[in-house]
């Protein structure tokens, strides 16, 4: 496809991207060559265990990877068709909360303490709808704080005056106060239970619907994915080992590790005595393993996957990294 077509079509496109955290005790791997693209209004979920890279990539794209230790060595991150790693400073803060906006994984640290709620959300507001008078901002941060369900008159109290699930959606009136076209949420439920949990993702599904916002979420939750999620690239040591349509992985998850997640799921029937957890643990990425990463704990690891395992497609947008089970579908496909 033209590459002037497809930035017209894709909100985001990711090039091979790599991210190492360069320390004294040696080189970490945070991110090894990955690419995924995402479409206007559509949401992709990554998905992975804790420490493969998710977070990485996120702050990747909000130019927000502490340096030092961390740089992006390589790749490219287009945002409506501008490669974001090819910006300065000055760039990057104009994109960061009005274009591109980031809800970050624990609103307790993510809100100023000392500042009220309806000031942070101003703040915003202020520093990025040039030419704004305060009291104009001051009546958007109100309607942004009734857009996610807490009443205007709170817009004088501080931040512990709020519930956790009040203070995640404060977190989300902050991300949306000038209607980003990309909104990255890492992990935005994870500290909150589960009633405020679905009234977040109905929240953010609503919001997300109404301002056409394309979305990027982390969870470490399948469920939540199959609710929210057009997409879905399943992240492993740095790399996505499969990608697709939420359809095509949740009905033929084709890499071992995929299928390893699904297995460790209890069964809403019950008819599964007992959970099938992945053995092992994620590798170290200071140290990873030679060919696939995912192979010492593999239960089809073989000679072939001592060779880097090679992205195949399996059907029209199904990607899997895996040298046997990829190259055995793809006969099959064939």
């Amino acid at each position: 496809m033209d590459r002037a077509k497809q930035g017209k079509e894709n909100v985001l496109e990711m090039e091979d991207l790599v991210i190492h955290y360069e320390t004294d005790a040696g080189v970490c791997h945070a991110v090894n060559h990955v690419s995924l693209q995402l479409k206007k209004g559509q949401t992709i979920g990554l998905v992975g265990e804790t420490g493969a890279g998710k977070t990485t990539i996120a702050l990747g794209i909000m130019g927000l990877i502490p340096n030092p230790p961390g740089r992006v060595v390589g790749g490219a991150i287009r945002f409506m068709g501008e490669n974001l790693l090819e910006m300065g400073k000055a760039q990057m803060r104009n994109i960061r909360g009005k274009k591109i906006s980031m809800i970050f994984q624990d609103p307790m640290t993510a809100l100023n303490p000392i500042d009220t709620v309806g000031d942070q959300i101003r703040e915003v507001i202020l520093l990025h709808e040039h030419g704004i008078s305060k009291a104009e901002a001051t009546k958007k941060a109100c309607e942004v704080l009734e857009m996610v369900g807490i009443p205007a008159e709170r817009y004088e109290e501080y931040p512990h005056q709020f519930s956790g699930g009040m203070k995640q959606r404060i977190v989300i009136a902050i991300a949306l106060a000038c209607n980003p076209e990309l909104l990255i949420a890492d992990e935005p439920t994870t500290a909150l239970d589960v009633t405020i949990q679905a009234q977040v993702l109905d929240k953010l599904n609503e919001l997300k619907e109404k301002l056409g916002t394309s979305m990027i979420l982390i969870t470490h939750d399948l469920g939540i994915v199959a609710e929210m999620c057009d997409e879905v690239a399943i992240v492993y040591a740095g790399e996505i080992v499969e990608s697709g349509s939420v359809w095509d992985v949740f009905d033929e998850p084709t890499h071992p590790y995929t299928i390893g997640l699904f297995g460790s799921l209890p069964s809403v029937a019950g008819d599964s005595p007992r959970l099938t957890p992945i053995p092992g643990l994620m590798p170290d990425p200071m140290n990873l393993p030679e060919g696939c990463s995912f192979a010492p704990r593999c239960p089809h690891a073989c000679d072939a996957c001592k060779k880097e395992p090679q992205l195949v497609e399996l059907t029209p947008g199904h990607w899997v990294r895996c040298s046997v089970f990829g190259k055995r579908k793809e006969e099959t496909n064939g």
